[in-house]
């Protein structure tokens, strides 16, 4: 998950650089998204991994 966000960065800084805006602002918008997810998805992991001990 977490590379997929660095992906869609790497994308959103390109196509910024080239001039493509709403390609940028799509790309940066959806590698948000997925920095979120993985952050929350760790977060449920990390507490569930304290749980079973």
């Amino acid at each position: 998950m977490l590379r997929w966000a660095v992906i869609f960065l790497i994308i959103a800084l390109v196509a910024a650089v080239l001039g493509f805006g709403g390609i940028a602002g799509a790309a940066s918008n959806i590698a948000t998204i997925l920095f979120v997810i993985f952050l929350i998805l760790f977060v449920i992991s990390l507490v569930s991994g304290l749980m079973r001990r």
